[in-house]
């Protein structure tokens, strides 16, 4: 009888053990933090429509969340990130909201665009995007790819980078990176904007049930490579009218504005570069105008200075709260 006993206990045990584990990591209920994160993913997962972004959550958030201290820091620090998973993927359901005809720029901003550059194509006045449309090549579209292909990679990788350097510019990254993708999407409903590829593919006509595009270079290098990456990641967006800002160059703003004090020279300068190649790929595989491009730029020093108002306002609050 003793052996029987013993057998069953183990299984008793070992859950014991296991949350006291739990509950040493997280002695408050942050212990349910991954919980809403894996519900979600696996009901998508269920129903047939998960995506490699649901496995990444349904694994890596309690692989993190419950491993050890080191985890559980990353995966604070990395929050925010997970934050704006959710919401992007919840865009889905509100992907039209103020998004009508009459409301979609496209012509319109196109002109705007030939005010700040133009170029001649066939004699007559056309946007940067029609001269370049007409002179692409197959080395400049992978060189374009690179930095699209790689962009949300190098954010969260930079993250981790800020991790062992600096946990504290760290979490200020992540929420920065929250914040100034919340602002983009916001924008994309207050100011739809389509992008010069929709322009080259259905003209000023606004046709609400165009389907996103990856355009017509990464399709290029989509074919080249045998597989539909660019497909698959920007044929799904939330948006298809989201042109206004370019959270494409925003990304590599924000690492050069967070990264240049931790950064030494080597560093700085790949930071500069990605930026730099970042925002002529924006332009020249059709996914963005030039003024996208300034106002992604814009809107990332206006995030990344509300960030450090915030922090310094807090700064000079602490002194003051100990005195008293």
């Amino acid at each position: 009888m003793i052996r029987p006993r013993a057998r069953w206990s183990r299984p008793h045990e070992a859950a014991g053990l296991l949350w006291d584990h739990l509950r040493q990591l997280w002695p408050g209920p942050g212990i349910w933090l991954p919980v809403p994160f894996m519900v979600w993913s696996a009901a998508w997962l269920a129903v047939g429509k998960g995506r490699l972004e649901h496995v990444i959550f349904l694994i890596g958030m309690p692989l993190l969340a419950y491993t050890n201290t080191w985890t559980r820091r990353l995966l604070l620090g990395l929050l925010p990130m997970a934050f704006l998973g959710l919401v992007y993927d919840g865009m889905r359901w509100f992907d039209k909201l103020g998004v009508t005809p009459d409301r979609v720029h496209v012509c319109d901003l196109r002109e705007v665009d030939m005010n700040i550059a133009s170029a001649t194509v066939n004699g007559e006045r056309g946007t940067v995007h029609d001269w370049i449309q007409a002179h692409t090549s197959t080395a400049l579209d992978i060189m374009a790819a690179i930095p699209y292909g790689t962009f949300l990679f190098v954010a969260v990788g930079f993250a981790v980078f800020l991790y062992v350097k600096d946990y504290e510019r760290m979490r200020l990254f992540g929420w920065a990176f929250f914040f100034l993708n919340l602002a983009g999407f916001a924008t994309y409903h207050l100011y739809p904007a389509a992008a010069p590829w929709y322009f080259h593919t259905y003209g000023c006509a606004v046709d609400l049930t165009a389907h996103p595009s990856e355009g017509p270079n990464l399709a290029r290098v989509d074919v080249m490579l045998g597989v539909p990456y660019f497909r698959s990641f920007y044929g799904r967006a939330a948006d298809v009218f989201g042109a206004v800002p370019s959270l494409h160059v925003s990304y590599p703003m924000l690492i050069i504005l967070f990264g240049w004090p931790v950064l030494r020279w080597p560093g700085r300068i790949l930071a500069i570069v990605f930026l730099v190649t970042m925002c002529t790929a924006a332009v020249y595989l059709d996914h963005h105008w030039i003024i996208d491009v300034i106002l992604g730029l814009a809107y990332t020093v206006a995030v990344h200075a509300a960030i450090m108002v915030v922090v310094n306002l807090r700064q000079l609050r602490a002194p003051s709260e100990v005195m008293s």
